[in-house]
């Protein structure tokens, strides 16, 4: 394998254990659930992305294979994620709106 390609391989497992790291941390320590959802949505999906593609690159460059496995769970994460966030915030927010009266609402 190339020196390049050991190094583009090298920098996204960096980046990706960096991201991996900040949104395991943001997750302990921040203080609300909305607060909390924000840390392991944005930047643990950029790090396991950064991941899998470091581990795509290794296989097309060290083999010569193209491996599609990687690209497809990429793919599914960056798409199930924002999902799962939101299904998640929505539970939350509605299970703290406060409880309104039936009889508050009619006229009069």
């Amino acid at each position: 394998m190339n020196p390049l390609a050991e190094l583009a391989v090298s920098a996204l497992l960096v980046a990706g254990g960096t991201f991996l790291l900040i949104g395991s941390y943001a997750l302990v320590k921040l203080p609300d659930t909305l607060q909390r959802l924000h840390g392991p949505t944005k930047s643990t999906t950029l790090g396991v992305g950064s991941v899998l593609i470091a581990s795509m690159l290794y296989f097309l460059f060290a083999e010569g294979t193209t491996s599609i496995h990687e690209l497809l769970i990429t793919l599914f994460l960056f798409l199930t994620a924002p999902v799962a966030a939101n299904l998640v915030a929505k539970a939350h927010m509605r299970n703290r709106a406060p409880k309104s009266n039936p009889t508050d609402q009619l006229p009069g």
